[in-house]
């Protein structure tokens, strides 16, 4: 239990489904987990992850940010960095999303899911590297890891997902292209990919119609829970994958596989 002990980790999207699940195992393997979120409550209801953190005897930090402003993007990391000394690892996780065709989908609908998905994506990923790259490396070489969630989504088509399909698809490319350009230079930067992962927000996943048709549709025996998509992260975010850069792991049960 302490694959990340000491390290600091940012986790944006923090406050629910997936990013709660991924802040409380981090900080349960020992890292300061630097909390982000436009806001404290979950959606699924609770307790904040904060006081589920401390009160498991883990480190968490709390930040409010609405990563739909690209000021509030770009001063996260460094932000991170003065409280903290240093930032090993970034798991960019918040993301919005619009379910509408393309013939309904608004600019302002579009622009708004870039916003948050791919440009405060790309500003904290750049933010980290140049912050990461002023380290030393450690014993396998790396000076800091980056896991982006991107999703199922971002490689294959889906209903009424145009605009956050396509930004899922730019996080997948992202990554690959970070892990191209400094990997020589120990920067690890990975994606993992959830498919249908029940976080308990509502939407469709309340529609009994949705959650049959997914389940039909995936050859596992169940859909996905957000703790399936953390462990998917820690293993990317530990020493454990220290000769994987520049992939997309999917946590699908099996869906783009049949």
């Amino acid at each position: 239990m302490d694959r990340l002990d000491g390290r600091v980790c940012l986790v944006t999207g923090a406050s629910s489904g997936i990013g709660r699940a991924i802040a409380g195992l981090f900080a349960a393997e020992g890292a300061v987990v630097v909390c982000a979120d436009r806001r404290a409550d979950p959606v699924e209801g609770g307790e904040t992850t904060v006081d589920l953190v401390r009160r498991a005897g883990g480190r968490a930090q709390e930040v409010l940010v609405d990563l739909g402003g690209p000021e509030a993007a770009a001063g996260l990391v460094d932000a991170a960095v003065a409280e903290h000394g240093r930032l090993d690892v970034l798991v960019n996780n918040a993301a919005t999303y619009v379910s509408k065709p393309l013939l309904d989908t608004t600019l302002a609908e579009w622009e708004h899911v870039f916003a948050v998905n791919v440009t405060a994506v790309f500003l904290l990923t750049q933010a980290a590297v140049r912050h990461m790259l002023t380290r030393e490396p450690d014993a396998f070489g790396v000076r800091g890891r980056i896991v982006n969630v991107s999703s199922q989504h971002g490689f294959v088509g889906a209903p009424l997902d145009i605009a956050y399909g396509t930004s899922k698809s730019a996080v997948v490319y992202l990554s690959r292209q970070v892990a191209t350009d400094y990997g020589h230079s120990g920067i690890v930067c990975n994606g993992v990919a959830p498919g249908k992962i029940m976080t308990g927000k509502g939407g469709r996943e309340d529609d009994p119609d949705w959650v049959r048709r997914w389940q039909e549709r995936s050859p596992y025996p169940r859909l996905g829970r957000p703790d399936d998509v953390a462990h998917a992260a820690l293993f990317l975010a530990s020493d454990e994958a220290r000769y994987i850069s520049g992939e997309n792991l999917m946590v699908d049960g099996g869906w783009s596989a049949s």
